[in-house]
C-alpha cells in the first residue's frame, strides 16, 4: 500500500515539534470525529441514490402503463368511430332536431321583431306628443325612426332582401309619421289663415304675431328636410298659403270653364300666374323674408333663392299646377305643331319673366333654373324641331319661288357697295328668325340641333342653288356645253349684260352670306355656343355622340375643322363661310372673264379697221356715240357690282 501524500502533509502540519505529541490524543479524536462525519455523509448519499433509482423505476413503470392504457383507449375510439360511420343514427338525430331548432330561432326572431316594433311605436308616440307645441322636439324621435328605417334597408341589401315586411313596415311608419306631423302643423297654420280671411287681406298689411309664429314652427319642422334633401322641396308654410291659389288656378284653367281652353293658355293662364306673384311679392318679402333668413342664413341653403326669398318659394309652390296645365295642354293639342311652336315661344318668355323679374333660380345655384320649357323639350323636342325645320324649309322654298327672288336689291347698300339679291337678304332674315326661336333654349344639344338641322341645312341648300347657277353658266358658255344642247332661251338670257347680271347676282349673294356669317360669328350667342362646343369636343370620350345624337365627325364637317382642337381659332360657321367664299371667288373669276370677253367682242370691229377718219376741229360737229358702242358702254356702267370692291377682297 502506497502512502497517501495528503496524510503525510497533514501529519507534517500537525506534528512540527515534540511538544505537538502531547496533543496526539486530541488530534486522534478530531480525526476520528471527521471520519465518522464523512462516513455518515457517505451513508446518506448511498441511501438517496437507492431511493432515486427506485423512484425512476417506478416512474418508468407508470409511464409504460399509461402508454398501454392510451393505446387501448385509441383502439376503443377507432372501433366506436367505425361503428358510428357505419350507422345512420346521428343523421336521424340531426334531422329530428332541426324543426325544434328552427322553431326556436323563429321564436327568438319574432321576439326581436316585437321589440323593434315596440320601439317604432314608442318613437311615433313620442313625436306626436310634442305637436303642435314644439316641432323641434318632435323631430328628435322622428329622426331616430327615419335613421332606423334607413339602417334596416341597408341591412336588407346585405342580407339579400330578407325581412321584407319588417323593413317595409318601418319605412311606412316613418313616412306616415312625417305626413302626420306635417298635417298637424299644416292644420294649425290653416286655421290661423282662416281666421284672418286669407287671401282677402290687404297686400300692404303686416302679418300678426300668431301668424308669424305658426309660420316659423312649420318651418322648424321642415329644416332638416330642406338641408338634407337631394332635390329642391317646396316650403310647407308657403304651401299652406298657396293652396287657395292652386284651387283658384284649377277652377279657372283646369275645369270646364272657357278659360281652360288650351288655345288660351298664353292669353290667360300665364298672365294670371305672373300677376298673382307680382301682387303678393312685397307682402311675402316684408313679412316672411327675415324668418327664412334666420333659419337658412347660416346653412348651405343660403345660396338658394327658393329658400331665402319667400317670393321664389311661393313660385316653387305654384309651379306644380302650372306643369300640370302645360302637360294637359300639350296632350290636348297633340299634332298641332303650329300651336306647339307658339306655346314654346311663349313659355320661354314666361320662364324668362320668372328668372329676371323675381330672381327665381329653381334651387340651382350653378346653372340657374332650366325652366318649364326644358321640361317640355325633354319629351317633345324632336317634335318641335321637326315642325320648325318643316316651317323654315317651306319658308325658304317660298322665298326662292317669289318672282323677284333672283333680282338684285339695289337699295340694300349705298352706292359703290356690293348688292345681294332679294333672296339672299330674305334667307339671312329667315336664319335670324330661326336663331330667335332657339337662342333662349337652355340645353346645348338642343341649340346645336337647331343650328345643324335647320340653319346649316338652309345654308347648304342656298349654297347648292348658287353653285348650280355657276355650273349652268359654265355649261352654257363653254364650247362643250353649247355642243351638247343649249336652248335658244338660255343663250338669249346671257346676251348683252345678261351673263354679267347673272354672275353679279351670285357674287353679291355669296358675299352677303359670307359677311352675315362673319358678323354672327362675333355675336355673343354664337361665340358662347362655339366655346361650349369646343369644351365638349375636347372632353368627350364618346366620339359617336358628341351632342344630341350627332357624332364628332358630323358636327366637325358641318361647322368647323377646328372643333376639338387645342389651339385657339375657328368659328362656328367656318365650313359654310369657306363654301360661300369659294362660290364668290368663282363668280368673280367668271365675271372678270366675261367682262374681258364682252369688251373684246364689242370692239372687235374697231380693232380690225385698217383706216380711221379724222374728226373736224369744229366743236359743233356731231359727237353722237355710234350704236355699236351702246352695249360696251352700258356694260362698263353696269350697276350692282363694284370692281373696286372685288379688288379689295
Amino acid at each position: 500500500m502506497e502512502p497517501d501524500i495528503r496524510v503525510e502533509d497533514y501529519l507534517d502540519d500537525k506534528l512540527q515539534s515534540t511538544t505537538d505529541f502531547e496533543h496526539l490524543d486530541t488530534l486522534i479524536s478530531s480525526v476520528e470525529y471527521q471520519r465518522s462525519q464523512l462516513q455518515s455523509q457517505l451513508d446518506d448519499a448511498t441511501r438517496e441514490l437507492d431511493e432515486a433509482r427506485r423512484s425512476s423505476a417506478d416512474r418508468s413503470a407508470a409511464l409504460v402503463a399509461r402508454i398501454d392504457e392510451f393505446q387501448k383507449l385509441q383502439k376503443s375510439i377507432d372501433v366506436r368511430l367505425r361503428i358510428i360511420a357505419e350507422s345512420d343514427a346521428p343523421d336521424e338525430a340531426i334531422r329530428r332536431l332541426e324543426p325544434p331548432m328552427e322553431q326556436l330561432r323563429n321564436v327568438d326572431l319574432a321576439y326581436r321583431y316585437l321589440l323593434l316594433l315596440q320601439d317604432v311605436e314608442a318613437l311615433c308616440q313620442s313625436a306626436r306628443s310634442h305637436l303642435p307645441q314644439d316641432p323641434k322636439a318632435a323631430l328628435e324621435p322622428y329622426t331616430r325612426l327615419k335613421q332606423l328605417a334607413m339602417r334596416l334597408k341597408e341591412l336588407q341589401r346585405q342580407a339579400d332582401g330578407a325581412a321584407v315586411h319588417l323593413v317595409t313596415h318601418v319605412a311606412a311608419a316613418a313616412d306616415k309619421l312625417w305626413d302626420e306631423m306635417k298635417q298637424t302643423m299644416w292644420d294649425e297654420l290653416e286655421a290661423v289663415l282662416a281666421k284672418r280671411g286669407w287671401p282677402s287681406v290687404d297686400p300692404d298689411s303686416d302679418a300678426d304675431e300668431e301668424w308669424l309664429r305658426c309660420f316659423e314652427k312649420l318651418l322648424d319642422l321642415q329644416v332638416p328636410e330642406v338641408l338634407y334633401s337631394p332635390t329642391t322641396v317646396s316650403l310647407l308654410p308657403i304651401d299652406v298659403m298657396a293652396q287657395i291659389f292652386v284651387k283658384e288656378f284649377r277652377f279657372h284653367f283646369l275645369s270646364d270653364k272657357p278659360t281652360s281652353n288650351p288655345q288660351l293658355i298664353t292669353a290667360h293662364c300665364f298672365p294670371w300666374f305672373l300677376a298673382l306673384v307680382e301682387k303678393w311679392e312685397d307682402f311675402l318679402r316684408d313679412n316672411f323674408g327675415s324668418i327664412l333668413a334666420s333659419k337658412f342664413g347660416e346653412t348651405e341653403a343660403a345660396r338658394q333663392m327658393v329658400y331665402m326669398d319667400p317670393v321664389c318659394a311661393f313660385i316653387t309652390s305654384m309651379l306644380p299646377v302650372m306643369r300640370e296645365k302645360i302637360a294637359l295642354t300639350i296632350a290636348e293639342t297633340s299634332g298641332d305643331t303650329v300651336f306647339l311652336s307658339s306655346l314654346l315661344s311663349q313659355l320661354m318668355t314666361f320662364d324668362e319673366r320668372l328668372r329676371s323679374g323675381f330672381a327665381y333660380d329653381g334651387g340651382d345655384t350653378e346653372e340657374g333654373w332650366a325652366g318649364l320649357t326644358s321640361e317640355v323639350l325633354s319629351q317633345h323636342f324632336r317634335t318641335w324641331l321637326e315642325a320648325e325645320k318643316k316651317f323654315a324649309l317651306e319658308r325658304y322654298q317660298t322665298i326662292m319661288s317669289t318672282p323677284d327672288a333672283r333680282n338684285i336689291d339695289y337699295d340694300f347698300a349705298a352706292a359703290g357697295k356690293t348688292k345681294p339679291t332679294f333672296a339672299a337678304v330674305r334667307v339671312t332674315d329667315l336664319l335670324r328668325s330661326v336663331t330667335a326661336q332657339y337662342e333662349r333654349v337652355r340645353r346645348f344639344s338642343h341649340k346645336l340641333r337647331f343650328l345643324v338641322d335647320i340653319q346649316l341645312t338652309i345654308l347648304d341648300e342656298y349654297h347648292d342653288q348658287l353653285r348650280g347657277t355657276l355650273e349652268a353658266y359654265l355649261s352654257i358658255t363653254s364650247t362643250v356645253g353649247r355642243a351638247f344642247g343649249v336652248t335658244k332661251e338660255q343663250l338669249a338670257a346671257l346676251e348683252g349684260t345678261g351673263a354679267l347680271e347673272t354672275l353679279c347676282k351670285v357674287y353679291g349673294s355669296a358675299d352677303h352670306i359670307v359677311n352675315a356669317l362673319r358678323d354672327w360669328s362675333n355675336e355673343e350667342f354664337f361665340v358662347t355656343l362655339w366655346e361650349e362646343l369646343q369644351s365638349r369636343a375636347r372632353a368627350a370620350e364618346d366620339q359617336s355622340n358628341l351632342a344630341g345624337g350627332m357624332s364628332y365627325d358630323h358636327v366637325r364637317d358641318k361647322t368647323s375643322a377646328a372643333v376639338g382642337k387645342e389651339e385657339d381659332g375657328g368659328v362656328l360657321f367656318d365650313e359654310t363661310i369657306a363654301a360661300y367664299s369659294q362660290r364668290r371667288k368663282r363668280a368673280e373669276e367668271f365675271l372678270s372673264e366675261a367682262l374681258v370677253e364682252s369688251q373684246r367682242k364689242a370692239f372687235k370691229a374697231y380693232l380690225h379697221r385698217p383706216q380711221w377718219s379724222t374728226i373736224a376741229d369744229d366743236a359743233s360737229g356731231d359727237l353722237t356715240v355710234t350704236p355699236e358702242l351702246d352695249e360696251p358702254l352700258r356694260v362698263s356702267c353696269l350697276p350692282g357690282f363694284s370692281l373696286t370692291s372685288s379688288q379689295r377682297r
